[in-house]
């Protein structure tokens, strides 16, 4: 099995990419996050690969961090989530918030990744949430409990929100506008200032 690859960027396309190794390309898919965290083509390349077999098929997948790689391996356990799906989501949803959606069961904010429906993201909460503790980095908790308590908030403005029927991206936007240079944590008044952002 093929775990790592260290070599030169040979292409770049957004869910693909070829590494040479020592005249050798690998084909090795890989999510937004990690493609963003490429250089251009010629550039040196690190990868933590994932090797998934299946029949006569052998597929690498890459990541730039071992908590992407681990959320991958956790993900591709779900029942009814194969490895294009765990990518896609790995590509809708940041790994730290990612962990966070999960370990709080928020539904809502899971079915916002494409290609998750309602059923899929209740088994990822069931059957992740007691998992992910053990490969949570620090890069996944928030620098402070300050940090945590807004990252809660704006989860749940955000969950309001989309229940009541508005746009994941207008939403967020809203969200960020009403937070902008308030350190009111206070749910009601947050909402409140988001849905006025909406009216605009």
């Amino acid at each position: 099995m093929i775990a790592a690859l260290e070599g030169r960027l040979a292409e770049k396309h957004p869910s693909r990419i070829v590494v040479d190794v020592q005249g050798v390309g690998y084909e090795v898919h890989v999510p937004l996050s990690t493609f963003y965290e490429l250089g251009e083509p010629g550039s040196d390349v690190s990868l933590r690969i994932h090797t998934h077999v299946r029949e006569e098929t052998l597929a690498l997948f890459g990541f730039s961090s071992t908590l992407e790689l681990q959320l991958f391996e956790r993900l591709i356990s779900v029942n009814g989530i194969g490895p294009r799906l765990a990518l896609t989501a790995l590509s809708g949803i940041e790994p730290p918030e990612l962990v966070r959606s999960v370990r709080q069961g928020d539904v809502a904010r899971l079915t916002g990744i494409p290609g998750v429906g309602k059923k899929t993201a209740e088994r990822m909460v069931i059957e992740l949430r007691d998992n992910l503790p053990d490969i949570i980095s620090a890069e996944a908790e928030p620098a402070s409990s300050v940090k945590g308590e807004a990252d809660d908030l704006r989860g749940d403005v955000l969950s309001a929100l989309l229940n009541l029927g508005y746009h994941r991206r207008l939403a967020e936007k809203a969200i960020n506008a009403a937070l902008k240079g308030s350190d009111d944590l206070v749910f009601e008044d947050v909402l409140r200032q988001a849905l006025r952002e909406l009216v605009r």
